[in-house]
């Protein structure tokens, strides 16, 4: 198991590598992810949800995303509230005092599923989440330790050196661990490092000897690495030379904001995030997101005045495009009868769509693949929402996605094609369908892009660092087990 530190110690990513590596070993390897908080999450093979990392990490071991590699799920909903997905499954809203009295219930389906891998694979390689020393949380703990425990497991603690203080993050934590928690530590692993690591030697053999537990490895700062995130928001240097300005509203409930790494990441694309108090820039395109709480992100993009720049930007001649939660709000009405998402009620949309919007207490689940509207250009990606929106919107697709062997209509187009909405995540990441959005956003003859090859290179380039970087003597046991 890998726990770590601080939260973005570098948990998902040494996961990540170790699974790649034991892979390409040709030992049999899986992720696993006890509990996770996080709103980007992925579809699975067995029609579920589960993080985004552990998707990311299936992907490194070879693996197709399973329900199992990520029992419990949080999506928060508000800063108090936050939906409880059990095995891939939406199963209810919880405060945290509540969700804090289920986690003995919530063990025992972390515990089936481990169960499950365990007759499957040879090794489950674990993630931890946050800190396994954040005191308040270790009563009745899933999450890191309490989990360890449990199993049997022996731990890997993986701390920051570029945030500072690591020797302080290590041996605090050890610290703050009881007697049978610090036994299972096996080792640390420092992540990050750039520099002369002979200047860091004194510090290792330091280390060592206060703690008596071996530094397994130094992992390098590994720039340019293309690996999904799982919360935070990431932007890259403006491009001054770009052909297309995408700008995309950072609300506060962002999800699966994964959606637009092909934008973030193609060379003709400048992409800037719009975050609060932020006005909207002058851009070719703009996107609104989804949402994991639809009614208060609309409340609060109106707050911030974006609901009128949003006018200019058409005025102007600007493409404005929603995804899932965004798609519903540039619809007329969004209604919320049962408080799936917060507190029952209706909200007007922004009304660029004939179309409205009802919350469902049924989740829509799927994988989903097929055509953009030119019944040429190939899509895929995933749905996942409750609302289901009706509408003569609806009438102008934009993509005709496959439901069996049929092809059925999905999304709205405007009539003067300057508008587009989709509840299809993940609709940039084909280079086909990629290459055909763009010119629709106004960049013709785009360079092609594919995430998945940019993925692969960057697990295999992560693998072979980290595996320079680890003790040989600890990698040669798992590849032995």
């Amino acid at each position: 198991m890998v726990q770590g530190t601080t939260s973005d110690a570098g948990k998902s990513t040494l996961v990540a590598a170790l699974c790649r590596i034991l892979k390409n070993r040709g030992v049999s390897v899986v992720p696993f992810k006890p509990q996770n908080m996080a709103l980007n999450s992925a579809v699975t093979i067995d029609g579920g949800e589960i993080g985004r990392a552990q998707a990311l990490q299936a992907q490194a071991a070879g693996l197709e995303p399973h329900t199992d590699m990520n029992p419990i799920l949080i999506k928060p909903t508000s800063d108090t509230k936050a939906q409880i997905i059990v095995q891939g499954k939406a199963i209810t809203d919880m405060d945290a005092a509540v969700y804090h009295d289920y986690k003995t219930r919530a063990m025992e389906f972390v515990l089936d599923s481990h169960q499950r891998l365990q007759q499957q694979y040879q090794i489950i390689v674990v993630e931890g989440a946050g800190s396994p020393a954040e005191i308040n949380l270790r009563d009745r703990d899933i999450a890191n330790m309490g989990f360890a425990e449990a199993v049997d497991c022996p731990v890997i603690l993986i701390a920051d050196i570029d945030r500072g203080g690591v020797f302080a993050h290590l041996v605090g934590t050890l610290e703050l661990l009881s007697e049978s928690e610090r036994a299972r530590v096996i080792g640390f692993v420092i992540n990050r490092f750039r520099g002369d690591i002979g200047l860091l030697q004194s510090g290792l053999d330091w280390l060592e000897q206060k703690t008596g537990k071996p530094v397994l490895g130094v992992i390098p700062y590994l720039h340019g690495l293309y690996l999904d995130a799982e919360d935070a928001l990431t932007n890259n240097a403006r491009k001054v030379d770009a052909k297309l300005r995408v700008a995309v509203l950072a609300l506060p409930r962002i999800s699966n904001h994964t959606d637009f790494d092909a934008l973030r990441l193609h060379p003709q694309v400048d992409f800037s995030w719009v975050g609060p108090n932020q006005k909207i820039p002058g851009c070719d395109l703009l996107i609104v997101p989804g949402s994991k709480n639809v009614r208060a992100d609309l409340q609060f993009l109106c707050e911030q005045g974006w609901d009128i720049q949003i006018k200019t930007h058409l005025r102007y001649g600007g493409k404005l495009m929603g995804i899932c939660g965004g798609f519903q709000m540039l619809g007329e009405q969004i209604h919320d009868p049962l408080g799936i998402e917060s507190t029952p009620g209706s909200s007007s949309g922004l009304g660029y769509f004939a179309l409205s919007t009802q919350l469902e207490a049924h989740k829509q689940l799927q994988q989903r693949h097929g055509f953009l509207w030119d019944k040429n250009s190939a899509v895929a990606g995933y749905e996942i929402h409750c609302g289901v929106s009706q509408g003569e919107a609806l009438c102008k697709p934009v993509c005709y996605l496959y439901q069996g062997d049929e092809l059925v209509a999905e999304g709205a187009l405007s009539n003067d094609g300057q508008i587009l909405g989709t509840y299809l995540h993940g609709i940039f990441d084909q280079p086909v369908a990629l290459v055909t959005l763009l010119a629709w956003a106004g960049l013709q003859a785009a360079e092609t892009l594919s995430l998945n090859e940019l993925r692969e290179q960057s697990l295999e380039r992560l693998a072979a660092e980290v595996e320079a970087a680890l003790a040989p003597e600890f990698l040669s046991i798992w590849s032995h087990t």
